[in-house]
């Protein structure tokens, strides 16, 4: 929602953005949620505003074709009603699983839906915001810690996790080191194969 307003391929005639995403419990669809949020006075461009086709599309538990890829859908814990995503495109398989709620107890139960988006995937795009520290702080925010991402990761032989959604308070050298529990947390399993840390620029190669 922040990011649309400054999206600029958005705002050219001609363009067509489809936004796909959860309806919330009072029934607030995605579509009235932008019109809520991005107006005056939070902001002074609706998105009505922009120049481009903006369709958006209430989704969840179902599966879909959009295009050559192949999405699942899935709801996952979180403070809020959240989706997953399995794309399927190409021979290769994306899981996107952007904001996990570990379990409050700190337990390494992994949901048995979370588990079929991830199944097998090429690459899992995973939350992975705390150290077990801060998570004992804030438990209750809708988020993990590293090893947790790790175990959905290995519950689901991910061939590669993606740590993702870092906390705000961190900077380089502490992602670096959340790399770095991520990969002792393996304890020897060797899985996932691989494990990478989102930044920007970063490319990952999937299939032949």
């Amino acid at each position: 929602m922040q990011g649309l307003p400054f999206f600029v391929p958005a705002d050219r005639p001609g363009a067509k953005f489809d936004i796909y995403g959860p309806v919330q419990p009072d029934g607030l669809g995605l579509e009235k949620a932008f019109e809520d949020f991005m107006r005056p006075p939070y902001f002074p461009v609706r998105f009505t505003d922009l120049r481009g086709d903006i369709r958006f599309h209430d989704v969840s538990d179902s599966d879909i074709v959009i295009g050559d890829a192949k999405v699942r859908v899935r709801t996952v814990p979180h403070v809020g009603i959240t989706n997953g995503y399995r794309i399927e495109m190409g021979g290769a398989v994306v899981a996107y699983i952007s904001d996990h709620q570990q379990p409050m107890d700190g337990g390494m139960d992994v949901p048995d839906h979370v588990v079929e988006l991830c199944d097998g995937a090429d690459l899992l795009i995973h939350d992975a915001q705390y150290t077990p520290e801060e998570f004992a702080e804030k438990r209750h925010w809708g988020h993990c810690t590293v090893e947790y991402a790790v175990e959905v990761a290995s519950k689901s032989s991910v061939k590669t996790l993606c740590l993702f959604h870092h906390d705000p308070s961190h900077g380089d050298d502490d992602v670096d080191g959340m790399l770095d529990r991520a990969l002792a947390a393996r304890n020897g399993s060797g899985r996932p194969l691989e494990i990478v840390a989102a930044a920007e620029g970063l490319a990952v190669s999937l299939g032949g």
